[in-house]
């Protein structure tokens, strides 16, 4: 089962995918809404970004294999953070399966992508345990948390190098359900693989992160957190399709264009 938020005329609907269509929603999932009798073509509607999230976390430095090709690549020492501390990326960012990718005309790169799991908050949380922590997490989607590397070294913040409009893509849609640390994320440019890892591998797990988070700060419906991308991370231009899968999810897709 998954849901999704699509284009309604002026405005959005969340539904619920159902082979190839989608049956509307009353209501939405963070508040109870169920699936009505209306249904739609799947290929027919316009997917939006399955959420607006009242806040955006990013984990960032998640992977060991993704240090050491950023130290490398992007300088620093390559050691894993000492706890699970959390990022936060622009909500103007999100963009939505199949919109493009826009590279800024000044942007000299590289440009890269980084296929990751992410997961949609579904209630208030705070002070949570290992014990209950999974408990507010309404399900889980994919995120491609693409980055301008010239920027981002020598830029004082992230702002622009994973800020910029366009350059955080997120759906297709959200899938409940499923176990965080036994899924694998492909990437795929123009149809060939670029990337493959498991979300097993990861240094903190999303139950580190939920609960470092709400020792301090409020979690809402809503919310979403990404869980960072392992290994080397492909370059991508203007003409590429970039394909980012998750079994069990689905594919995000998304061209690039140059502004």
């Amino acid at each position: 089962m998954h849901w999704c938020r699509f284009r309604d005329g002026d405005g959005a609907t969340y539904g619920v995918v159902e082979g190839d269509t989608v049956r509307a929603m009353s209501g939405s999932p963070f508040d109870g809404g169920e699936p009505g009798d209306e249904t739609r073509p799947l290929a027919g509607v316009k997917l939006l970004i399955p959420c607006v999230p009242p806040t955006f976390y990013a984990a960032g430095a998640n992977y060991r294999a993704h240090l050491a090709w950023a130290a490398q690549a992007l300088g620093g020492s390559g050691a894993a953070p000492p706890r699970a501390d959390i990022g936060y990326r622009a909500v103007n960012s999100l963009n939505a399966h199949d919109e493009a990718i826009v590279i800024p005309r000044d942007a000299t790169g590289p440009v890269q992508v980084e296929g990751e799991l992410a997961a949609v908050i579904g209630r208030t949380a705070k002070g949570l345990t290992r014990e209950n922590a999974l408990d507010c997490v309404l399900g889980y989607t994919i995120g491609n948390d693409v980055s301008e590397r010239t920027w981002q070294r020598g830029d004082r913040t992230l702002w622009r190098a994973k800020n910029t409009d366009t350059f955080n893509p997120m759906g297709p849609w959200v899938t409940p359900g499923l176990d965080p640390e036994a899924l694998t994320v492909i990437t795929r440019i123009n149809g060939d693989e670029a990337s493959r890892y498991s979300t097993g591998d990861a240094i903190y797990s999303l139950v580190d992160f939920l609960v470092e988070t709400t020792k301090y700060v409020t979690l809402y419906a809503g919310d979403v957190m990404w869980l960072g991308c392992d290994g080397a991370t492909p370059d991508i231009v203007s003409g590429d399709v970039v394909e980012i899968e998750i079994p069990g999810i689905g594919t995000l897709r998304n061209p690039v264009e140059g502004e």
